[in-house]
């Protein structure tokens, strides 16, 4: 893969809250599969050992002073990245879910320059873990109206496992969405002419930590992401 980048200068953004139990694997695994990139971690404000993981690794550390969500936590990777030049930034989840054997794939047509952001899709594959059933129906919702408002059909928009090249990576640290952002910025980029393309995954199951959405909260989370998608979309037609 490092041939493959050529003079690409990589950055792979690890958001991280309580994954202690994960995050060394993790490394670990990026470390052997993508030697030539820069790791960093944001750790969201973890209360138990996540920093110290990452510090034994050797990667970048940033340590957010207090839990923030996963919005302000990739928007500081994005910062970072901006700040130091950064082509290609990759965001790679700390709970062992994304496979980074699966990188050269995902940034492959960010190499290629047919795409300004990839997102890995569990949905284009038939195997690997799909998630709840709750979670499923959630995904289904977002991927009709996203795909209605951005006339561009996204099958997995909640999926984490994503690359951004330099235009991207300039407009997240700019403006990113705070609260479960991944859905809504997919409107955002398609109504701002960047070209979104989706690669098909293996989602693995978790291999520490809770996720933050669980059944009780699918309906909430539903609601409001889709509200701020008509918000964000009527801001910018204002604007307009």
């Amino acid at each position: 893969m490092t041939a493959q980048l050529g003079p690409l200068r990589v950055v792979v953004v690890v958001p991280a809250f309580n994954e202690e139990h994960s995050l060394g694997a993790v490394l670990d695994e990026l470390r052997c599969q993508l030697p030539s990139a820069d790791v960093v971690v944001v750790d969201d404000g973890s209360t138990d050992r996540t920093g110290e993981v990452a510090q034994t690794r050797g990667v970048g550390l940033i340590r957010l002073p207090f839990n923030c969500g996963i919005g302000v936590t990739m928007q500081t990777g994005y910062l970072l990245a901006r700040r130091n030049n950064y082509d290609v930034a990759i965001q790679v989840d700390g709970d062992g879910q994304h496979d980074p054997a699966e990188l050269e794939q995902l940034i492959a047509p960010i190499v290629q320059d047919t795409a300004d952001v990839v997102i890995g899709s569990r949905f284009l594959r038939d195997e690997g873990d799909k998630s709840t059933a709750a979670r499923r129906a959630g995904i289904a919702w977002f991927s009709a109206i996203i795909s209605r408002l951005s006339g561009q059909h996204i099958t997995d928009p909640t999926s984490g496992f994503r690359a951004a090249n330099r235009a991207a990576i300039s407009a997240f640290a700019s403006d990113y969405p705070n609260d479960y952002p991944e859905p809504e910025v997919i409107v955002r980029l398609c109504r701002r002419g960047f070209r979104i393309s989706e690669v098909p995954v293996t989602m693995r199951e978790r291999q520490g930590g809770k996720s933050s959405i669980t059944a009780l909260r699918s309906a909430y989370y539903m609601l409001k992401v889709t509200l701020s998608i008509l918000v964000g979309l009527f801001r910018t037609t204002a604007r307009r």
